[in-house]
């Protein structure tokens, strides 16, 4: 009987350990905690696939430290995860470290932004950036009433130029108010439309604040001096550095140009209920990591994952298997949901 005990005993533990080492281990690597989205973001999933019963390595990339994220995927890779996730800082200075991840034929998924110049990549998941541009694009010109023929000005802000998405937040945009700057409705004073000129370093705040610093200066801006009718921002970490600057000049939300931005962050949404801020787009948190969590299900039980788009985004090895979620324009109408 103790002989028999002992064997169950023994075969039960057996099966404890097995089970605990055919665990499916998913890798997490974010840009950066010091954002509320990223950090939001990653502990958002990895709750998710923990309740969904995955292991989870999550890393974030210190203060946008794009060398320590090439160290934390290598160590992934030597720890031999099953699965990578992650969301690039740098979209063309990971092909290395993913070389690696890629010869030990580990998946990996690009979370919202698109890593470049690697065939690492498995799928790719985010929101219709172009979509994005398009209704900041569009708020501009219904508040300004292009439409109109009346003369209007305008400073655009572009996105980091590493990050993939500055590109389709800019052409969504353009799409829309391109050709009134063609007609001359809508003017540039700065001349500053090119990508490169126009460019925020690592998406960052005060270099936005900054930059609007340095356009007052150049062009005289000011509340009562020459007028400034919108700023094209394709994110709320630059528009918060926009508005710090323009309320340090003096504009209130009766004067302030219309501002556009994207994440629905804290201080954007207050900015948008105090009139600083014109819009911004939400983003779900929710929705993004649910398809995430989906993509890994479906991959580690080798089903087909399902994508919605395999067209609109290339990125520079293959057509990437994308699903793209739809972003959600908030302003002063819809604000007090959010």
């Amino acid at each position: 009987m103790k002989h028999s005990l002992l064997l169950k005993t023994f075969a039960l533990c057996f099966c404890s350990i097995a089970l605990t080492a055919q665990a499916y281990t998913v890798g997490l690597a974010m840009p950066t905690q010091l954002e509320d989205r990223w950090y939001k973001d990653g502990f958002a999933l990895e709750k998710k696939l923990q309740a969904n019963g995955f292991n989870v390595e999550l890393f974030y990339g210190g203060d946008n430290d794009t060398k320590l994220q090439n160290r934390q995927i290598k160590r992934m890779t030597d720890a031999k995860v099953d699965l990578m996730v992650v969301g690039a800082i740098d979209c063309t200075g990971l092909s290395d470290s993913l070389n690696k991840t890629h010869q030990q034929k580990i998946p990996v998924i690009s979370y919202d932004r698109l890593i470049l110049n690697t065939d690492a990549i498995t799928y790719y998941a985010t929101f219709d950036n172009f979509e994005v541009g398009v209704m900041q694009g569009q708020y501009i010109k219904k508040k300004l009433n292009l439409d109109s023929g009346n003369h209007k000005t305008m400073e655009i802000f572009y996105g980091s130029l590493d990050d993939n998405n500055a590109k389709f937040f800019y052409e969504g945009a353009m799409s829309i108010l391109y050709p009134y700057i063609k007609m001359g409705i809508l003017s540039i004073p700065s001349g500053q439309m090119k990508p490169e000129e126009t460019a925020i370093k690592g998406w960052q705040t005060d270099l936005a604040s900054k930059r609007m610093e340095d356009l007052m200066q150049s062009q005289g801006y000011g509340p009562n001096a020459k007028k400034l009718d919108a700023v094209l921002s394709p994110a709320d970490v630059i528009s918060t550095g926009v508005i710090f600057t323009l309320k340090r000049h003096g504009y209130t939300p009766s004067n302030i140009p219309v501002i556009t931005g994207q994440d629905a962050t804290p201080e954007a949404i207050a900015n948008v209920k105090n009139g600083y801020q014109g819009m911004t787009v939400y983003k779900s948190t929710n929705d993004l990591t649910n398809v995430i969590v989906n993509m890994v299900k479906a991959i580690s039980q080798g089903k087909e994952v399902e994508v919605n788009d395999s067209f609109t985004y290339n990125n520079g090895a293959a057509d990437m298997h994308s699903y793209l979620l739809e972003p959600k324009l908030v302003d002063k109408a819809n604000v007090s949901q959010f």
